[in-house]
């Protein structure tokens, strides 16, 4: 396993929180635990390479410590699971609006877990966004620049601040622009080794991208019955 990863459980569970730190350690991570927001909030979450994140916890929700998390440049782009007995597309989407790199719904499997912890910690390490055809660092499209090598998106020479997801698909749509990828083949693309990744996911990193990206925004094309692409 690659040395100096350390992953940060924090689950109002003891017991789950012993289960994921015997396993997370079986597979070669450093690990620590937290059994609340305010216990993990205490700690430099700047060293860690990924959080593994509930949501119902006790006075500060998963959701609030997200937001603490990514709201402070220090760990703004620390890798976040949710972790969750809720599985429904609210607390989904409202996950995903924070920023966080990935959610899955208990009861889980430890294998389904690893597997996207693995997953989660690649993108982070080695970035899944793919070049130009013509293997270009940065992909431009007038005042749109994507720098694929400092993992930047500026508009008119002003940084756009994004998540990985988003930042990937982009990178995806603009580096192949005329092309229109269905939703399946982004999920395969920028989620290659999730279990389950719903639709709505893709649909809801797309409407982001087009407010972020203003007049740029109306380039990401729908296809009606195909999906997504990058239209000049």
């Amino acid at each position: 396993m690659e040395p100096g990863i350390r992953i940060l459980v924090v689950d109002d569970e003891e017991t789950l929180c012993e289960v994921l730190r015997f396993n997370l350690e079986e597979a070669g991570y450093a690990v620590d635990v937290a059994c609340s927001a305010e216990e993990a909030l205490a700690l430099d979450l700047r060293a860690y390479s990924l959080i593994l994140l509930d949501i119902m916890m006790g006075e500060i929700s998963g959701i609030q410590m997200a937001r603490i998390v990514r709201n402070n440049k220090a760990t703004a782009s620390v890798p976040i699971i949710f972790c969750t007995a809720r599985d429904g597309e609210e607390e989904m989407v409202a996950g995903l609006d924070l920023g966080a790199d990935d959610y899955i719904a208990k009861p889980y499997s430890i294998r389904n877990l690893l597997a996207r912890v693995r997953s989660v910690l690649r993108r982070a390490g080695r970035p899944q966004a793919p070049s130009g055809a013509n293997g270009a660092a940065t992909l431009v499209c007038g005042g749109l620049a994507v720098d694929l090598h400092s993992k930047q998106c500026r508009l008119d020479g002003q940084e756009i601040r994004m998540p990985r997801k988003e930042f990937e698909i982009l990178a995806l749509l603009l580096g192949h622009r005329g092309q229109i990828f269905s939703r399946e083949e982004i999920i395969a693309r920028i989620w290659p080794d999730e279990v389950r990744v719903l639709d709505r996911v893709v649909d809801v990193n797309i409407t982001r991208l087009r407010a972020k990206l203003g007049e740029y925004g109306k380039l990401i094309a729908t296809r009606t019955g195909y999906g997504y692409g990058f239209m000049e």
